[in-house]
């Protein structure tokens, strides 16, 4: 499939109310913190929705470089079917996550009556892993986007946000941000996207144009690639 938008404009709800619509936002050990917490002040912004941490039960959980910890605030289980789920990536513990039984599990029941399924950076392969992205359009962190065709996924590496059908995948990090913001557009108008936009002040003008790959020169395309290496190499014992 081309890496083009496909899809209803709205896809049906499956029954869920809009005035108080469930997201859960998996939290699992080593996550990369922005991955959840920017697409989280995207949505806290407005109202109507339920924003709920989720992982296999609540409780504290470590973020990827070690100093930071999240909270799951509620178990697997006690939100079977979410309207909407999301799934951050990793710097170091992707692969632990794709192979993890539950949550992929987890992950196939929810995404059968999900209104969107949406991940941020690699964890776009977690999705990729339980089987979400087969025939489907995606993207992901630049230094992982060849790992989408093995298992079955059109890998886009020059969009930021990609849509297929209720499925929206984000480029790295702080592509989430824009990928909430798509969302948000989706679930409650243009108008109240715009609104959040303005609330979290997001108008980013970095002083580098080295944001993507494809315009950052080789010396720091192989600076990031080594740091990155190195994090994945070197993970820290989570509990």
């Amino acid at each position: 499939m081309p890496c083009l938008y496909s899809g209803e404009s709205n896809p049906r709800t499956h029954g869920a109310s809009p005035l108080r619509m469930r997201i859960a936002i998996v939290l699992y050990p080593g996550l990369t913190a922005l991955d959840a917490i920017g697409p989280y002040e995207v949505l806290n912004s407005a109202p109507g929705f339920d924003i709920r941490f989720v992982w296999k039960q609540p409780g504290p959980i470590v973020t990827d470089h070690g100093g930071l910890t999240l909270g799951a605030t509620h178990a697997f289980h006690e939100l079977p079917f979410p309207e909407v789920l999301l799934v951050p990536g990793s710097s170091a513990n992707t692969a632990s996550a794709m192979r993890d039984p539950v949550l992929r599990a987890w992950l196939q029941q929810a995404h059968t009556r999900t209104r969107f399924t949406t991940s941020v950076c690699s964890g776009a392969l977690v999705l990729a892993a339980a089987g979400i992205l087969q025939g489907h359009p995606a993207t992901t962190h630049w230094a992982v986007m060849d790992a989408l065709a093995k298992y079955g996924a059109t890998p886009c590496p020059d969009q930021r946000v990609v849509r297929s059908d209720r499925i929206i995948t984000a480029a790295g990090v702080s592509a989430g941000i824009d990928m909430a913001l798509t969302l948000l557009a989706e679930l409650a108008g243009q108008d109240t996207a715009r609104a959040a936009q303005l609330a979290i002040e997001y108008d980013p003008r970095p002083p580098f144009d080295a944001g993507h790959a494809s315009r950052a020169d080789a010396p720091t395309r192989a600076r990031a690639h080594a740091d990155l290496m190195r994090r994945a190499a070197t993970p820290r014992a989570w509990s």
